[in-house]
């Protein structure tokens, strides 16, 4: 199984995630003249050698008509530090150069759907790419308290973010990566001077992406997540967490145009993991005694308390009692919690544990549009089988907002998938 891991360790943004894929990828030239030739309205997409702190990486630089975003930080007494230039991935709230010379328009979401889908790319990097801008808009609406189709983002800072986030989309397809994990995100400290004033780090709009996601601040004063890099982040990452086993390859260092006093860069591992093995705890109770409501009741909250999954077995006890075996399945670090639950919830005076070591395939999730909306879909794979599968949630949601039947969701967004 091809694995990515993503250290995170100086937070991520849109041209740094960018870079360290691209020095993964073999045919660094034939990207970026690939990137310069998609017609983005005077973007241009360079990538050179950087280095950090004495280790040799790359930087990928996007310009828009000559100009770079800027983006600054608040450094200590008030002083806005002007050396540090703009990694490209600020949303609509980040400042820009005021002294530019041309004023800049602004546009909104359903503009920038529609400059992606002319681009000439895979309609899976399209799709991708799509989802991803999904996600910066509607945190957006959440931290400003305006309706989404309200959201604007201006046209330097659109253009050149759509590069990040289309140039990862795409190596990211061209890497052909089964299985994505991150460590967990270095989001800095301080101020960032905005649009709408200083704001504390992380920006509202990136601390909102990252709900749900392992950050943490730290001693160094600046923005290191940028909104680009948490969505990317939020979009593909499966897990979050230390770096899984696995046999690495190659190494990418993507390199950020500020200095700190540590190496400011985030890295790619890209290796191969064909064990596909975890160990679980399976949970086991008799009952012979519980209406079939009430042991769905026992269901349900262990399964909202991290079961990996509950079912119910019929069986036969002593004196020919009809009875339901009902079965946990969890992490061990769940396995106390559970118990605990089982004992208090059924009539069981006694749960059985066993430990058990699983085959596994490695699962992903990557968004599709259907006529229906966007469907996520589950994408499992590992030695040598690959599986899809729409999100059931999903797709009855979906079903109940339209009127529609769940088996015809259900069906079209197979259907968006074997389009890819």
């Amino acid at each position: 199984m091809r694995q990515l891991y993503l250290e995170c360790s100086m937070g991520a943004a849109g041209d740094m995630l960018m870079a360290a894929l691209l020095e993964l990828y073999t045919d660094k030239e034939g990207f970026l003249k690939q990137m310069n030739s998609l017609g983005l309205p005077g973007v241009t997409v360079e990538c050179v050698p950087a280095q950090k702190c004495g280790i040799l990486g790359s930087h990928v630089r996007v310009t828009v008509n000559g100009e770079e975003e800027i983006a600054k930080d608040v450094e200590p007494y008030g002083s806005y530090n002007h050396e540090y230039s703009h990694d490209h991935d600020h949303d609509q709230e980040h400042s820009h150069d005021h002294n530019h010379k041309q004023s800049h328009h602004h546009c909104n979401y359903e503009d920038i759907v529609k400059l992606i889908e002319r681009l000439p790319l895979p309609e899976q990097v399209k799709t991708h790419a799509i989802a991803v801008y999904s996600l910066i808009r509607e945190a957006e609406s959440q931290v400003h308290g305006i309706p989404v189709e309200q959201i604007h983002f201006h046209e330097v800072g659109t253009l050149d973010s759509v590069a990040d986030v289309v140039g990862c989309c795409l190596l990211l397809h061209l890497l052909e990566v089964d299985s994505i994990t991150a460590s967990p995100v270095h989001v800095g400290s301080g101020f960032v001077h905005c649009a709408h004033g200083v704001l504390p780090v992380p920006a509202p709009a990136t601390a909102h992406l990252l709900l749900g996601i392992p950050s943490y601040g730290g001693n160094i004063q600046g923005e290191l997540c940028t909104p680009t890099g948490a969505a990317l982040l939020k979009h593909f990452v499966s897990k979050f967490g230390p770096m899984p086993p696995m046999a690495a390859e190659k190494i990418g260092c993507g390199m950020g145009s500020k200095d700190f006093e540590a190496a400011n860069c985030l890295r790619a591992f890209l290796g191969a993991n064909e064990s596909c093995s975890d160990t679980i705890v399976e949970l086991r109770c008799n009952l012979d005694d519980m209406t079939p409501e009430a042991v769905g009741i026992a269901m349900e909250l262990l399964l909202k308390n991290g079961a990996l999954d509950v079912f119910i077995t019929p069986i036969q006890m002593k004196k020919c009692r009809p009875a339901v075996m009902l079965t946990c399945l969890c992490k061990e670090e769940l396995n106390e919690a559970l118990t605990q639950l089982m004992l208090l919830h059924t009539s069981t005076l006694g749960v059985r544990k066993t430990n058990c070591t699983r085959t596994i395939l490695h699962s992903t999730f990557f968004t599709v549009e259907t006529s229906f909306g966007a469907i996520r879909i589950k994408k499992s794979s590992g030695l040598g089988v690959v599986k899809y599968k729409p999100e059931y949630s999903d797709v009855r949601d979906a079903a109940e907002k339209h009127g529609a039947a769940f088996d015809t969701v259900y069906k079209q967004a197979v259907a968006a998938v074997e389009s890819f």
